[in-house]
């Protein structure tokens, strides 16, 4: 006898259900007895805490307080540690047992300058080791607002794709040595923020605009940071918004693809979380020009929240002028004109006067228009077409005729349908 569809279906929940218990049965036996599969000979070696490091004058350098603990059971033959600085900063000299390479930015990652080196000596568990002679960091003049990443192991890291080849240091090599416990270790890497004391210029540049009504000119405003630091953001903060307020009369043909609409603005961004010296955006954005305005001017703004590094407020904003050639509107002849080619902005004027213009055209497209005729007006011609009021029964006529036709085809296939039932 054939299973009915529910039966069958209850069969598939069935099946599916005992295995969802046998792997959550599996799952659970594992959790119940982890030290039966634990590797609790492992070697754990991990760093202690590097407080942050505030305060560092361009120019000089600091040591970062590295200590090594083996959380392990079992000496470790060797140790690596690994330091990464961003572009800001450097390193004072490097001893001849590590080696340094450098990885350029790409995609969303900053520039680093990265020092491996090695210890070739056993490393018991529970003690406390520290480098007999820090690796000393130094703050470059375009060092602000930086990061140090320290990594330790007992192999020896790979190195990104992008890396430059490796060169070993010159100084005299340094070993690990015991020290005293410091703060708590429990990580194989820690960040450091290293803030120095420097300024950033950040600065916008605006455009003098000139063309005709009905032309589509290019706008190209700037965003720079004159230094002498680099600056870089957390993962997540925007570096900057600039608004762009476009003169008035005109209107956006085409933005830019880091900007947006923002009320009558366009807010700007960046590429990246992080702008260099002597680095920045340029914006291209196509206007036209609609009309012309007395006295039209934009400007370009950077936003208004707190910036420290930043205290030169004078070049934050900048104008865009606009020089208008000639008068009236894109979209058509101003008040009373005749003989343009469309309508004027607001449908009101042409050739005649509101309320009877084209009527009196006797079917001329338009009035006196050569070709697009005149605006939409009251009781005149048609908008943006060129067709007077005398071609409104031509319409209605053909219209007709459709319908007309469309009666007869539709005689034509019911008597159809009724000879062939």
């Amino acid at each position: 006898m054939p299973i009915p569809p529910r039966n069958r279906g209850d069969r598939r929940t069935s099946r599916t259900a005992v295995a969802a218990l046998s792997a959550a049965g599996l799952v659970a036996l594992c959790a119940a007895a982890p030290t039966a599969f634990a590797d609790e000979t492992a070697p754990g070696l991990v760093l202690g805490d590097i407080a942050p490091i505030e305060g560092v004058k361009p120019g000089s350098s600091f040591d970062p307080s590295v200590t090594v603990v083996n959380k392990g059971t079992q000496a470790v033959d060797a140790v690596w540690v690994y330091y990464s600085v961003t572009r800001g900063l450097g390193y004072a000299e490097i001893p001849s047992n590590c080696q340094a390479h450098q990885v350029p930015s790409y995609d969303e990652m900053t520039e680093k300058s990265n020092v491996v080196c090695k210890f070739d000596q056993a490393v018991e568990p529970g003690a406390v080791y520290a480098p007999e002679k820090p690796l000393a960091v130094k703050a470059l003049p375009r060092a602000l607002n930086d990061d140090l990443r320290v990594t330790v192991g007992d192999t020896e890291p790979g190195l990104d794709e992008a890396a430059t080849t490796p060169v070993a240091g010159t100084a005299p090599a340094v070993k690990l040595v015991e020290h005293a416990a410091g703060g708590a270790a429990t990580k194989d890497a820690v960040d450091v923020p290293v803030t120095s004391v420097n300024t950033a210029d950040y600065q916008v540049t605006g455009d003098a605009l000139k063309g005709a009504v009905g032309d589509t000119v290019t706008l190209t405003a700037e965003f720079a940071n004159v230094g002498p630091a680099w600056v870089l953001t957390k993962e997540g903060d925007p570096l900057v918004e600039v608004l762009i307020t476009p003169p008035a009369g005109t209107s956006v043909a085409k933005s830019h693809g880091f900007c947006e609409a923002k009320g009558k603005a366009l807010a700007c961004g960046t590429s990246q979380r992080w702008v260099n010296e002597g680095g920045g955006e340029t914006y291209t954005i196509k206007l036209k020009i609609d009309k012309q305005v007395a006295g039209a001017k934009g400007s370009v703004a950077l936003s208004t929240e707190a910036r420290p590094f930043d205290p030169d407020k004078a070049n934050d904003k900048a104008d865009i002028t606009l020089d208008v050639t000639g008068g009236g509107s894109s979209t058509g002849s101003s008040t009373g004109s005749s003989g343009s080619t469309g309508s004027s902005t607001n449908g009101s004027g042409g050739s005649g006067s509101s309320g009877s213009s084209g009527s009196d055209s006797g079917g001329s497209a338009g009035g006196s228009s050569s070709t697009g005729g005149t605006g939409s007006t009251t009781g005149g011609n048609l908008a943006a077409t060129g067709s007077s009021s005398a071609t409104l029964p031509i319409a209605v006529a053909a219209a007709a005729a459709v319908v007309v036709g469309a009666g007869g085809l539709v005689a034509v296939r019911r008597r159809r349908a009724q000879h062939t039932g």
